[in-house]
């Protein structure tokens, strides 16, 4: 959708942002503790350009995710991916996964779809498009970079929710639970400059 806004207009909007003060992994009462999770992903570094195949350019499939040892007492797991770099008065929502089994240490590529009323234990919750999914990042042309924020977090009890839920409710039955927490973050842009592989002398605009 954003993908067709002018660049002109993408870049007049460049410092309109929701900002990274809103993410939920920065909210006070979500994490009250310094246990981390070391979550990542084989297709991307932290802070590194996401892969075309995850996003609106191109196939649009979730990427994959693992992460290490969680704490004793996990019930379950949350993962929230929030883009703060949205010309919204909040991060965009990309996705939402409850109720994942403390056993589980991996999301596989393209799990984050449609999946009803859940499969295996976990859950794919409302993105900020109100359809259950992946949401493929799409910014603005000629916005500039923008993060995307995959957040992790184990909890001590299971959230009970309704059969679809969105951030907003998954955050309120979450906070007062949170034992420890993980972040990765990818970005992209379009109309960009963006350096080519390690030993080639120019650069290509992103899309």
């Amino acid at each position: 959708m954003l993908e067709h806004l002018p660049q002109w207009l993408g870049a007049l909007l460049r410092n309109v942002r929701a900002g990274h003060a809103k993410l939920t992994i920065v909210q006070e009462d979500i994490v009250t503790n310094d246990a981390f999770i070391d979550l990542r992903s084989p297709a991307f570094t932290d802070g590194e350009r996401l892969p075309e195949r995850f996003t609106a350019d191109g196939a649009g499939l979730s990427p994959p995710l693992f992460w290490g040892d969680i704490p004793d007492g996990t019930a379950s797991l949350v993962l929230l991916v929030e883009d703060p770099d949205a010309p919204t008065p909040q991060p965009l929502v990309h996705a939402l996964v409850w109720a994942i089994p403390p056993t589980e240490d991996q999301l596989p590529e393209g799990t984050i779809t449609h999946d009803g009323d859940g499969v295996g234990g976990r859950d794919v919750g409302r993105n900020s498009y109100l359809v259950e999914g992946w949401l493929p990042p799409d910014p603005p042309n000629g916005h500039g970079s923008h993060d995307y924020v995959f957040q992790l977090f184990a909890l001590s009890q299971t959230p009970e929710l309704g059969r679809n839920p969105g951030r907003s409710e998954v955050v309120r039955a979450m906070t007062g639970h949170v034992l420890a927490a993980g972040m990765l973050v990818g970005t992209y842009s379009r109309g960009e400059a963006r350096p080519l592989p390690t030993g080639s002398r120019a650069a290509i605009p992103a899309r």
